[in-house]
């Protein structure tokens, strides 16, 4: 085998910006099936990218059997991903699931266990951790450039138009499921450990409709080993605006463009009282993920973002929202992780022009 198949579960707005454009130049995967519920526009992206096999949502256990694909990648509302990762698992194949991996720490337990039994990977889909500015800021702090990593500082916000998925209660949306995420997997890896407590604090939009079901912001304090301290506010409401600051005892950091992947990202480390500026190209980041995780399954080496990082992450998720919730800090129970972005991960894919939005 060197090439792992895919079939693309989801045919919405992020499989079509992002995953299926960047699959033809990593070399080790393609796309053999689409599972959708649109079927019009399923048979629109077939064509578009070579794709033989279109299901819908009731024969996806029936793709399963038939051997046609060795992974998915699983990119649906948060509340489905369990369901569609397990039955992927017990049918022998490996999964690549969007984040938050799922909406409970039970579901993202079941998942795991799913994997492990049936010896396939459950890969949380962290494209970040394969961007060479990400990895070079983790190597910087790691170098003690900036000595002790004490702080870490974050803002994610863009506007979110009515009627988008990311705003239904039911699928566990809002601006801390889906770009809170990112604030808090980055300074999980920034400090290289796990948080042990939250406070937060959310805002509902001041009447604005489209935040009848989700908060439109929500700001988080998180304490973490040593006594460090991590803070992130994200919103739904507000311009675009995506950067972290690391300060350390001896430097900072400062990450633009930190989380988005339509622009690339840019360093500024004042150290010593020497300011040095890196700014990278602009990387495909799935291209990049998808590579890494078909290197992965070719090799029987475990990916790093496995599903327990997924895991960890929605524990400190669902502290966050329960201490917005009741005004009282929460403590965060989170197991160690093994491993943490490296360089070696890194890939330098470039952007890729051909895409087709529906």
């Amino acid at each position: 085998m060197t090439k792992i198949r895919y079939a693309v579960v989801g045919g919405g707005w992020i499989s079509q910006i992002a995953f299926m454009p960047g699959i033809e130049q990593t070399g080790n995967s393609e796309m053999t099936a689409i599972v959708s519920g649109n079927r019009a526009n399923a048979e629109n992206m077939a064509k578009f990218y070579g794709i033989e096999h279109i299901f819908s949502y009731e024969q996806y256990d029936d793709m399963l059997r038939q051997g046609i694909v060795d992974a998915v990648y699983i990119a649906l509302p948060n509340s489905m991903h369990a369901d569609y990762a397990i039955r992927a698992a017990k049918a022998g194949v490996h999964a690549l699931v969007e984040k938050p991996l799922a909406i409970t720490v039970a579901e993202c337990e079941a998942m795991i266990a799913a994997a492990d039994k049936a010896g396939v990977f459950l890969m949380t889909a962290y494209r970040l951790h394969n961007e060479p500015g990400t990895i070079e800021v983790l190597e910087t702090i790691r170098r003690s450039e900036i000595g002790d990593p004490r702080l870490f500082s974050s803002v994610f916000s863009f506007p979110v138009a009515p009627g988008n998925h990311r705003l239904k209660a039911e699928h566990w949306g809002g601006a801390l499921q889906d770009i809170g995420v990112y604030c808090m997997n980055a300074a999980r890896h920034v400090f290289g450990t796990e948080p042990t407590e939250a406070v937060a604090m959310s805002g509902w939009g001041d009447g604005d409709p489209r935040f009848a079901e989700v908060e439109e912001m929500i700001s988080a304090t998180l304490r973490f080993p040593g006594d460090r301290l991590a803070q992130f506010i994200v919103s739904f409401g507000a311009d675009d605006r995506d950067s972290y600051r690391v300060v350390g005892t001896k430097g900072q950091i400062e990450v633009d463009s930190a989380y988005r992947l339509d622009r690339p990202i840019s360093l500024r480390i004042t150290s010593g009282g020497k300011v040095t500026e890196k700014n990278f190209p602009q990387y495909d980041h799935f291209s990049g993920q998808a590579h890494y995780f078909s290197d992965c399954i070719l090799k029987g080496m475990r990916p790093e973002p496995d599903g327990g990082d997924g895991a960890n992450d929605v524990r400190a998720l669902l502290a966050i929202e329960a201490a917005s919730r009741t005004g009282q800090a929460q403590k965060i129970a989170s197991p160690a992780r093994p491993s943490h972005p490296t360089p070696d991960m890194a890939r330098n894919f470039p952007w890729v022009e051909k895409r087709l939005m529906l």
